[in-house]
């Protein structure tokens, strides 16, 4: 027994000998894989060990390990690569640099398969979601877009009749309907709604990017350049290009809490203040959550991905609470606003993509969803004082009071002139997608896909805790204001083939598309509308209903037939040139084409440019919609009409049929990539628009100086006001992009820069004004006030500025978002509510000063943190606008009697860096 255990510790002993005995120098050298050149520096360890050692200056190393060692080798910039030796002694290293966010294959912009970021023609934006959603409050992606991209721009409307529940974003300046928005390569449809009153992009339509949930989107491609020649009509600013998940195995789950906490504006801080609606000193309460899973279906490369979302946003209350004129922030008792501020929301939806490969060459695809959003937000104040005649009485004319609707706003008066109430407009808007395609490729390298995609939207108003007067019923507070949808059906054919007998290689690309639209417009109930009583107001108050009369159901098509061509030239110079041919069955024939070019003057150092025409073709909803609603004034009807573009009172006026907006669009512009931790790229642009559609001022019936044909026309349908879309102005925008993004990585360290900005500038070329109505400057300055005219150069600030500075170490991140919004002047409505030359009265009553509201720029603070508390959980935390920064006041320094004369009926114009001040929020992220 000793000689056995004697014999095993002298075997245990002599293990290290052995090992050291099979211990040998290994060597070799690590490279760049696509140049070839050393890499100094980098580190070669043993896995599981503390051993190791770095390259010379000729990217060779020597470290002693044993022929069955795993060695790991990183460099900054480069992945990291694990190799277990095999017996050799000498082994050399590839190493591939990291792929930065130029290096990314994007979709938008090229049919050329595999177009890497950097190559592109034009310049791309592409922001990962994920990266986003964490570092915010905000959790809706039109916001979150708003504050990644340079030169997006949106506006969150308050008192907007319908657009304050909906989110239109805008690229380069221009209208919400001049971006095109597609998923997946896919058109997306536009919301029903046409904006008329109180709203940047007045009169048109756009594509709601909050209809969809976020957590279902990979990425975000946003191409700044026209591109009408590619995708057809509305891609006169650029192209949204939303990429949807399509991981498989993993399952997530995301939900946010955020507030506002503002004591400098929300009512709550002054309660003394009883003319106000107030709820919480933490009003805005904002709760989503996400969840997202993907599987296969039991063949590689297919994939179901699923996505569902809730989110219940409430309401924001913001008044001056300073009575003092003199104070920055003074302003008197708003009376016709009462209970300004953002509107509640509650939205569910769901989205799914999926993929499945009949073949190795045939796939099938399919993705689509469905949203329900029900929102409520307050109209303007109705004030006995101002307007008895919107109140329900008894026969001595008193107040019928109302509980929980009728308020007055002083506790201990007892006088009518006291009361009032806030009527309610409520929407409920469903959206509807649903794609489905086939796509295969040849072995000759011909590729083909087939797609049909349809979408719906549906818009339908209430009014809610209000009153039709004229009724004479205060128990009738509900009422059904009618509303109206949009359907899209679009069919497309794609072929493409890369030919690499052609100089240095072409990508041929053609393709055909058929799209069918319609829009409809449906009456409210007859009490939302109908007059009962000459002595009292019309309608459901806060927001009448569509009459029979305005009812439509319209339709039209739309054919095109396309082709690019991609050449490389060189293998340092690309050429893309595209053309389109499209008919519109309403107005007609239509193309547009397209050249861009991208110089690679070395690896590293890009030259663009592109020179293209584009369109936009008038919306159904702008020929179409229709709205009469009534005032009463001493007693006297007043039918204001906004008329479509076929009515008798349109052609009355001269308005002409309306036709597609034209544009011509240049840019120019470099990418440079200094090193693997430091991207640059700046672009000028410079967008023609010719005939915008805008809606119209309002001409008077009783204006004995308009034309006799139109002022009959108004007489015979006892209209008394009336306006209309027309193709009223033509604009030039100029601008310039520039993105700065900086990473590095240091051991566990990791440190982001990045920096964005946009300088624009529009001016108003031309105005269009029919000859019947052109006979006047007055009659000039009615068809576009002089206040609508600042109203589209406002559409974006002139700078935009962001600076994103982000630490991280190991499970932390740490980050502060610095966002610049620059001066804005709008006008006002003047004394005398037409918004031309507007003047108003100071306080003293001495004299008239300019009714102009001047915004200056402001910086807004962001901050945030993230903790990744196991390698399934994450949390996020932090603050937007930190330091409580708000617009200044839009009211005149000495007339601030006239506040409020603006479209929100609050301290403030809807400004892009918003009202609500400090926002703070917290997240929480599973995935498994």
């Amino acid at each position: 027994m000793k000689k056995v255990i004697l014999y095993s510790v002298s075997i245990f002993m002599l293990i290290p000998f052995f090992s050291v005995a099979q211990t040998t120098m290994i060597t070799g050298k690590v490279y760049d894989s696509k140049t070839g050149d050393p890499l100094v520096g980098a580190n070669i360890v043993l896995l599981n060990d503390v051993k190791g050692t770095l390259t010379d200056l000729s990217g060779n190393y020597s470290i002693s390990a044993t022929n069955k060692s795993t060695l790991v080798i990183s460099y900054l910039g480069y992945v990291t690569q694990t190799y277990q030796l095999q017996g050799e002694t000498s082994h050399n290293f590839s190493l591939v640099a990291e792929q930065t966010n130029l290096d990314q294959v994007i979709v938008v912009g090229s049919r050329r398969p595999g177009r890497i970021l950097i190559e592109s023609t034009s310049p791309v934006d592409v922001v990962n979601i994920k990266q986003q959603t964490g570092s915010t409050a905000r959790m809706d992606l039109t916001s979150i877009l708003n504050y990644a991209a340079p030169s997006m721009n949106y506006n969150k409307q308050s008192g907007s009749d319908g657009s304050d529940h909906i989110e239109l974003a805008t690229l380069r300046g221009l209208g919400p309907d001049q971006s095109l928005v597609v998923i997946n390569g896919k058109r997306r449809h536009q919301t029903a709604l046409v904006s008329v009153f109180g709203t940047r992009g007045r009169g048109n339509s756009g594509t709601d990017l909050n209809a969809f949930p976020a957590a279902a989107i990979d990425r975000v491609e946003i191409l700044r350049d026209g591109a009408s020649a590619q995708y057809g009509s509305d891609a006169i600013a650029g192209v949204i290009n939303l990429i949807l998940k399509k991981n498989t195995g993993e399952f997530s789950f995301n939900a946010g809490y955020s507030g506002y906490y503002d004591k400098k504006f929300n009512p709550y801080f002054k309660k003394e203040l009883n003319q106000y609606v107030y709820e919480k000193a933490l009003d805005g309460q904002t709760f989503a959550a996400d969840v997202n899973y993907g599987f296969g279906l039991g063949k590689e490369g297919s994939f179901v991905n699923l996505t569902l979302q809730y989110l219940d946003g409430g309401k924001t209350y913001r008044q001056s609470l300073d009575q003092n004129f003199d104070a920055e922030y003074g302003l008197p008792v708003n009376i016709y606003r009462r209970a300004h501020g953002d509107g509640s929301l509650t939205s569910i939806g769901g989205f799914l993509n999926a993929e499945y490969p009949l073949s190795e060459k045939l796939k099938i695809y399919s993705f689509g969803g469905y949203n329900l959003k029900d929102a409520d937000s307050y109209a303007f104040t109705r004030n006995f004082s101002t307007r008895p005649d919107r109140f329900v009485t008894d026969s001595m004319d008193q107040i019928i009071i109302v509980k929980d609707i009728i308020r007055n706003s002083d506790s201990t008066a007892t006088a009518n002139a006291d009361q009032y109430y806030n009527p309610h407009i409520q929407t409920k808007i469903k959206d509807f997608s649903a794609a489905v395609g086939i796509k295969r490729e040849f072995k000759s390298g011909w590729n083909w896909d087939l797609s049909n995609v349809s979408g719906q939207n549906d818009f339908h108003f209430y009014g809610d805790q209000t009153f039709n007067a004229s009724l004479g019923n205060p128990n009738k507070n509900h009422f059904d204001d009618g509303g109206f949808s949009f359907f899209q059906n679009t069919s497309n054919f794609n072929v493409s083939k890369e030919i690499s007998g052609i100089l240095h290689g072409m990508n041929l690309a053609a393709g055909a598309e058929y799209r069918m639209e319609q829009y409809k417009l449906y009456a409210g109930e007859e009490a939302s509308y109908k007059n009962y009583n000459d002595a009292k107001a019309t309608g459901s108050q806060g927001f009448p209903g569509y009459q029979p009369n305005d009812a439509v159901n319209s339709s039209r098509s739309a054919s095109a037939i396309y082709t690019d061509l991609e050449f490389d030239v060189t293998k340092a110079w690309l050429v893309n040139t595209a053309i389109r041919l499209e008919n519109y069955s309403d107005f007609g024939f239509t193309h547009n084409y397209k050249i861009a070019s991208i110089y690679k003057t070395n690896q590293n150092f890009n030259i663009r440019g592109s020179l293209s025409t584009g369109f936009r073709a008038p919306s159904l909803q702008q020929i179409n919609f229709s709205s009469t609603f009534t005032t009463v004034q001493g007693g006297t009807i007043s039918e204001v009409k906004i008329a479509p573009n076929d009515n008798i009172i349109t052609k009355a006026a001269g308005i002409p049929k309306l036709k597609e907006e034209k544009s011509i669009n240049a840019n120019i512009g470099y990418s440079w990539r200094l090193n693997n931790n430091l991207n640059i790229s700046y672009d000028f642009y410079w967008v023609k628009i010719k005939d915008r559609v805008v809606l119209s001022g309002q001409f008077d019936a009783s204006d004995n100086t308009l034309d006799t044909a139109l002022t009959n026309a108004l007489k015979d349908l006892n209209v008394g006001l009336a306006q209309f879309f027309a193709n009223a102005v033509n604009t030039t925008n100029r601008g310039i992009d520039i993105v700065i993004d900086y990473n590095k990585k240091c051991g566990s360290s990791r440190y982001r820069l990045l920096t964005t900005a946009n300088f624009q500038r529009m001016s108003i070329n031309k105005i269009n004004v029919p000859n019947k109505l052109n006979d006047t400057e007055s009659h000039q300055k009615q068809f576009l006030s002089d206040r609508e005219q600042a109203f589209i150069l406002a559409s974006a600030p002139p700078i935009k500025m962001g600076i994103n500075l982000e630490y991280g170490y190991k499970k932390l991140n740490v980050g502060t978002r610095l966002s610049y919004f620059g001066k804005t002047k709008i006008l006002g409505y003047g004394q005398d509510g037409l918004g031309i030359n507007p003047t108003i009265p100071t306080d003293d009553e001495s004299r008239n000063v300019a009714d102009s509201y001047l915004y200056n720029g402001k910086w807004v603070t962001d901050i945030y943190l993230s903790y990744s508390i196991t390698k399934n959980i994450n949390l996020n935390l932090g603050a937007d606008n930190l330091f409580n920064i708000h617009p200044d006041l839009g009211a005149v320094s000495g007339a601030k009697w006239w506040a409020f004369n603006n479209e929100t009926g609050g301290p403030w114009d809807a400004v892009q860096m918003g009202g609500n001040g400090l926002r703070l929020f917290g997240k929480l992220g599973l995935t498994f």
